[in-house]
């Protein structure tokens, strides 16, 4: 009976309805083999006769190879061929850390260091032989900013959100980071694009930011409005209020959102076209020297009642002792409450490449300008200092405490720990992990709840961390870090505190040059001059980790 059967299933495979499937499919495989022939002389000849490309021109459909591979290596070479410590702007062993701290894992590395401590401008901490028990440690200080307004706004943080508009990160986003704000007890900056619902949902302490085209608080025509000041400040959520002067990405230009990013919600917020680019003006019409920002700074601080600061990034910076000596004349009441520094290699969505790689100082150079000048006119004390451009690990945000500042703010960090993966595609609303596009389906990937305890546990494991390297200098809080814990290696190969640098640097000139002075490094550079069997101690549990799916 078995047999039977097959020979029945033999019988039936003979049909001839079979061969006439075999037929039709062999006829598609030549007709494809065909139209692919047909194609690949079209491009042929397309390439051999076009005059823009010569690389195609000389080899006719193969060097279209050149532009594929072009693309692709954006994506793949962060995960096969470089080192952990030479990608710009965030190198591997950076975001892997972060992605680390942001999960809840374990973030202790084995067997050694794989950051090279012996080239120049390499940071280090000086760690005292009797540092405090662990039991007489102390949770960071409580600091107040804006003891003149009505409402000063007090806070324990030292690590907060840096601004990102809604606009330039997606609804999600903002959700997230809000939320998880709130339950790290961090601040976190709107950014220029206004205030949206997002914000506030998450219940996180807000610095509202009045960027140049004074989105969300102006009126009709575009000048800024103290009736919308005040519905502003009237909400308890809102704690300060930040006029933006300058980013570090983009010195001397204003905000740039692709009209492809501004959707119809957006266009509400910021009272613009829906899909037409959102670009700011590069100046505040109002502020044209340093008497009008004190009298804007001042009218908002007396329209709000909150604390009101302003973010710059330093270029030319003799203008600080003007600055600080106006103040003085003036009466310290009417001093900005807080300063952000931003740094000249500082994040952006979109920024034009001269701005972005060659205006501008970075905070290593402009942080200790600024803290020296408040010093020098007494003002440290009024007037807190938030640091903030590529300070995104524990040891970053110690070396600015050390050298002067109050607190320290990151933006990109926190991308990270929503799941960021350096695809540098915030300009292109392609964002892959959803974080910078307001593609539906592509943020579908970030999960609200999910990435808001990243966020809480990215920042609480910076704080902790910051804490660590304060009490191994031996302080009971970060805030006590003062410049004489941390060293800098020399171009010689001794290394020096950082008083003694920079009051060599002070020294040198009136006009600070970085000619024979080493800038401060927390990672090596890809073309240090280091030993060749270094790289063979790669961190081979950070590849692992910054392969893997961040998001």
């Amino acid at each position: 009976m078995f047999g039977t059967t097959l020979k029945n299933i033999a019988d039936a495979l003979n049909g001839s309805a079979l061969w006439q499937i075999v037929d039709i499919l062999s006829a598609l495989f030549i007709m494809g083999i065909g139209c692919l022939a047909l194609a690949l002389i079209a491009l042929y000849f397309i390439d051999s006769t076009q005059t823009k490309h010569a690389v195609r021109r000389n080899y006719p459909v193969i060097g279209r190879f050149r532009y594929i591979f072009e693309a692709l290596g954006e994506y793949f070479r962060q995960y096969f061929f470089a080192m952990d410590r030479e990608e710009l702007p965030f190198n591997r062993a950076q975001r892997a850390w972060v992605y680390r701290a942001a999960k809840g894992v374990d973030t202790t590395v084995a067997f050694g260091s794989t950051r090279d401590l012996r080239p120049a401008g390499t940071v280090t901490f000086a760690n005292c032989p009797f540092p405090p028990l662990d039991q007489d440690a102390a949770d960071t200080a409580v600091v107040e900013i804006g003891p003149h307004a009505r409402t000063p706004y007090r806070t324990a943080s030292i690590y907060n959100i840096s601004g990102m508009s809604y606009g330039a990160i997606s609804k999600p986003a903002v959700l997230a980071l809000s939320n998880g704000a709130r339950m790290a007890g961090v601040w976190m900056n709107t950014g220029e694009g206004g205030l949206s619902p997002f914000h506030l949902e998450g219940g996180a302490d807000i610095v509202f930011q009045i960027g140049t085209a004074k989105y969300g608080c102006r009126d009709d025509t575009g000048v800024m409005s103290d009736e919308k000041l005040r519905e502003i400040a009237a909400l308890p959520q809102v704690k300060m209020f930040e006029v933006k002067l300058s980013q570090g990405a983009k010195p001397g230009k204003g905000g740039i959102l692709p009209g492809a990013k501004v959707t119809a919600e957006i266009a509400h917020i910021r009272g613009i076209p829906e899909g037409a680019d959102s670009i700011s003006p590069n100046r505040h019409a109002e502020i044209k020297n340093i008497p009008d920002l004190l009298d804007f700074i001042s009218h908002v601080r007396e329209v709000t009642g909150k604390p009101v600061g302003f973010k710059l990034v330093l270029g030319v910076y003799d203008w600080l002792d003007d600055f600080c000596k106006e103040i003085n004349a003036r009466g310290i009441e009417n001093a900005p409450d807080f300063i952000t520094l931003d740094s000249a290699d500082g994040g952006t969505g979109a920024a034009p490449m001269p701005l972005i790689d060659y205006v501008g100082l970075p905070i290593w150079e402009s942080l200790p300008m600024l803290c020296d000048a408040l010093e020098r006119h007494k003002l440290k004390s009024r007037i807190r200092v938030n640091a903030s451009g590529k300070l995104i690990t524990p040891a970053e945000v110690a070396w600015a405490l050390c050298v002067g500042a109050d607190f320290v703010s990151s933006a990109r960090g926190y991308m990270f720990a929503l799941g960021c993966i350096q695809a540098l595609q915030c300009n292109k609303n392609t964002c892959p992990t959803g974080v910078t596009t307001h593609n539906k389906r592509l943020q579908r990937g970030l999960d609200v709840t999910d990435k808001a305890e990243r966020v809480k546990r990215y920042a609480e494991r910076v704080t902790y961390e910051v804490c660590m390297i304060a009490h191994s200098c031996g302080v009971a809080e970060p805030r006590k870090l003062k410049r004489d814990h941390a060293r800098i290696m020399g171009s010689d190969g001794i290394s020096v505190s950082l008083t003694d640098y920079y009051a060599r640097w002070r020294a040198m000139s009136d006009l600070p040059s970085r000619n024979g002075m080493d800038r401060p490094r927390f990672n090596a550079d890809a073309n240090a001059d280091t030993d060749a069997n270094a790289d063979a101690n790669a961190d081979t549990d950070a590849n692992a980790d910054a392969n893997a799916d961040a998001a």
